[in-house]
């Protein structure tokens, strides 16, 4: 009973969270590759970063917009992680299924999850610390590097915010097609077309 509680809270959490999610993976990774990769500074590259932490609804509102994100997909991470075999609450799959939303989103959960939790609560931690607590700036950037893989280097950690927002993503649209918003609906059928 508790894993049909935890589902269709899931399935409430995921639609609000959606566009705002979805934009922020998006202009993390572009914030990042533009970055390294293609040599965008100053405003070009700040564009993104507004998006990504929410800077577009003020300075005061920011770390509101981050902490909601940051509840919302940790909401998820533990919803969805009771739904799986990790927790023992998966539904048994049918011997020679078809790949379907369900089943891509089944095998990038168990991928993506970890980096996404240590991505989201470093995030948090370095936006919420820096704007209410006034965390001083070298213990911030401690969090943010954790956040964006600094640590991997400066080769693989572009790669790195490129596999986990490709991730985001992916879990968003999938997840987001299980719904059932996207859904065709079904045509009535009247007594003239019997």
């Amino acid at each position: 009973m508790a894993s049909a509680n935890f589902r269709k809270l899931h399935r409430q959490v995921a639609p609000i969270i959606f566009i705002p999610l979805l934009l922020t993976a998006i202009t993390g990774v572009a914030y990042r590759l533009g970055e390294d990769w293609l040599g965008i500074e100053g405003d070009a590259a700040e564009i993104f970063m507004n998006i990504h932490q929410g800077s577009y609804l003020g300075k005061e509102l920011r770390p509101f917009y981050v902490l909601f994100l940051a509840l919302g997909v940790i909401g998820l991470i533990v919803t969805g992680l009771t739904m799986t075999k990790f927790l023992g609450g998966a539904r048994p799959e049918r011997p020679g299924a078809k790949l379907d939303f369900r089943k891509v989103h089944r095998i990038a959960t168990p991928i993506i999850v970890l980096p996404l939790a240590v991505s989201t609560v470093t995030g948090v931690i370095y936006r919420v610390g820096r704007s209410w607590f006034k965390m001083p700036k070298e213990v911030g950037e401690v969090f943010l590097n954790i956040h964006q893989g600094e640590y991997l280097g400066n080769f693989l950690m572009p790669i790195y915010v490129f596999l986990v927002g490709l991730g985001v993503i992916l879990l968003l649209v999938t997840g987001i097609n299980m719904t059932g918003i996207f859904r065709k609906r079904r045509q009535q059928t009247t007594e003239e077309d019997s």
